[in-house]
């Protein structure tokens, strides 16, 4: 039996950008990337601390140190710059392997950078 699990999670990040005009996803700085082991195309789950509004999408790699987190396409309607973010993968595996699995979850400071 496999089961769905936490993966990655990028905790409290900020909003700083909003692209209605791209065709879709969310760029996210490749150091938060890395650091939380998501990589380019997946799937991930964003939740809005700010007005409750949770959605899917795939991530695309802004640039490393910028900070950047850019919601764009139609999603760009569910965020304001500014607000506060939970970026959330999954992963499915087998309940024996999910019993010891540990996710990568980071919390990166007010200006979306790695705490060092």
């Amino acid at each position: 039996m496999n089961i769905e699990i936490l993966k990655s999670k990028i905790h409290r990040v900020k909003v700083t950008g909003a692209d209605l005009n791209y065709i879709g996803s969310i760029t996210i700085d490749k150091d938060l990337m890395d650091a939380a082991n998501i990589i380019e195309g997946e799937k991930i789950h964003i939740v809005n601390n700010n007005n409750g509004e949770r959605f899917v999408t795939y991530v695309i790699p802004g640039s490393r140190g910028s900070g950047e987190i850019t919601v764009n396409g139609a999603a760009a309607r569910k965020v304001s710059v500014g607000d506060v973010l939970i970026l959330i993968t999954y992963t499915s595996m087998k309940l024996e392997d999910a019993k010891r699995f540990k996710p990568s979850i980071i919390f990166p400071n007010e200006e979306n950078n790695l705490l060092t």
